[in-house]
């Protein structure tokens, strides 16, 4: 899949899972809303119910600032399969204004965050690779 189609279909995508490891190297995996800009994925914990407001997936990026994003299209043609992964570094925002711009981009893909804007924290993710796969030429 080419560069360019990777991007598109990151962009496009509604959800990820994004992956996390803690310090004891044990993984963690959750479904994330994010927003691509440019050389930046940008997610934020919102307002949907939590069992804990200390979450498990920022504990994992201050103890080790790494991340994976994946999304991925099922069809039963499974020509019509696709996943797109993107490695990155990853960072919790400090509030200023890049996380108001990542809240913008948020607010403007998802009516949800338009309506109630997340309070909390916002996370960047730099790519440092990307991989892809598909079920047909594409």
């Amino acid at each position: 899949m080419d560069p360019e189609l990777q991007r598109r279909r990151l962009s496009e995508a509604r959800v990820g899972r994004l992956a996390t490891v803690g310090a004891t190297g044990e993984p963690h995996v959750v479904p994330v809303c994010f927003v691509l800009d440019g050389d930046a994925v940008y997610w934020a914990v919102d307002h949907k119910p939590k069992a804990t407001r200390r979450l498990r997936r920022l504990a994992n990026i201050a103890a080790n600032p790494v991340a994976e994003l994946v999304v991925d299209h099922y069809s039963e043609d499974w020509t019509e399969l696709w996943w797109v992964r993107v490695g990155a570094a990853a960072a919790v925002l400090e509030p200023g204004a890049e996380t108001e711009h990542a809240l913008d981009l948020l607010s403007a893909k998802y009516e949800q965050y338009r309506d109630r804007r997340p309070e909390g924290p916002v996370v960047r993710l730099t790519p440092r690779r990307w991989s892809a796969w598909s079920g047909s030429a594409q």
